[in-house]
């Protein structure tokens, strides 16, 4: 008979080569089976030949600030479980990001960053990350919505197609749905602690309850410094798919552009959808909105692929090759040991 130990042994030394071959062979036959990838890669690397270089290297460089920006707002997160180097939360945003390209809404996100945190801290761990998402997807929305009003009250001063101004106020009705959300997650989001308690009422959570503890005890202070950092992350992104806009001759439009990003963006967050496969939903996405100001479609698509491959694709890959090193069942790591309160020095 196989003994608990013996499991435990196969686990941390074999589970992370057969994930890392998994991942790798998924994001492989995601990437090859994009119809729009050949002729894409043709345009990169005809604007890398004709000086957009500089542009594009700054998206990369911009990559690596908003990876880290992710791994700065997760350890924050973390303070008052877990005392974790901002080298290993880094690691831990990676190795997440690598299961989270093959999951319906990035779900498997949280398991692989809880893989780098002792045994009795991924449960409520994982709770923890819910609300780093949640602060991300609460900037997205505001800023979404934001841009849908401006589109509603032509504000952008562009020319959107006909059956915009037919659905006048069915767009409008949206715009008060949406806006009426983000107030109320808003709330939510400052007195998470309030729905907590409400939570715990109700029969059967009582299993929860270590995890819920750590998201009550929340500081307020902290909850907001991640909404900080998730907008700083947010403008990131911006910045990114303005340069590519750039670098494929799109449009030089940065305010009209920031705002019709800031309504795509909306819209990938509201669809369900797995983030390898949703290059053609952002193609489309894409092609419908800068269609208004631009008749470069393979600039368009460009610009979104080219996104796609250096946001998420290339961080999965290197967040899979450090899956490989992770042991599933791992001690206690001296150099990140818990806490029971957040460091004074840290305040």
């Amino acid at each position: 008979m196989i003994s608990t130990k013996n499991i435990k042994i196969f686990l941390n030394y074999w589970l992370g080569p057969i994930i890392f071959l998994w991942l790798t062979w998924a994001i492989y036959n995601q990437v090859i089976s994009q119809p729009d990838l050949p002729q894409a890669w043709i345009n990169i690397k005809t604007s890398l030949n004709s000086g957009g270089q500089s542009r594009i290297t700054a998206v990369i460089l911009l990559m690596v600030v908003n990876w880290g920006i992710e791994a700065v707002k997760w350890r924050e997160l973390l303070r008052p479980l877990h005392h974790l180097s901002l080298w290993r939360a880094l690691k831990a945003t990676l190795a997440g990001v690598a299961f989270a390209v093959n999951t319906p809404n990035r779900i498997g996100e949280y398991g692989g960053r809880v893989l780098y945190l002792p045994d009795d801290k991924r449960l409520q761990a994982v709770s923890l990350t819910l609300i780093g998402s949640f602060s991300q997807l609460l900037v997205t929305m505001m800023a979404g919505t934001a841009g849908l009003w401006l589109l509603y009250f032509g504000a952008l001063e562009i020319h959107p197609p006909a059956y915009w101004s037919s659905n006048a106020l069915w767009i409008r009705v949206l715009c008060l749905v949406l806006s009426t959300t983000t107030i109320l997650l808003l709330l939510v989001y400052l007195r998470i602690s309030w729905l907590v308690r409400l939570f715990e009422r109700l029969p059967g959570v009582d299993k929860w309850g270590k995890a819920l503890l750590v998201i009550d005890h929340l500081p307020v202070r902290i909850l907001l410094r991640v909404l900080g950092w998730s907008m700083i992350r947010y403008t990131v992104f911006v910045i990114q798919y303005i340069l590519l806009l750039q670098s494929f001759e799109v449009t030089s439009l940065i305010w009209v552009s920031s705002w019709m990003i800031s309504v795509q963006f909306l819209m990938l967050a509201v669809i369900p959808t797995i983030a390898l496969a949703e290059l053609g939903l952002r193609g489309q996405l894409a092609l419908e909105l800068f269609g208004w100001i631009s008749s470069n479609t393979l600039g368009i698509v460009t610009a979104s692929i080219a996104l796609w491959l250096i946001n998420l694709v290339t961080p999965a890959l290197i967040g899979s090759l450090l899956i490989i090193r992770i042991k599933i069942f791992n001690p206690m790591n001296k150099k990140d040991t818990p806490v029971g309160e957040i460091p004074k020095n840290e305040i």
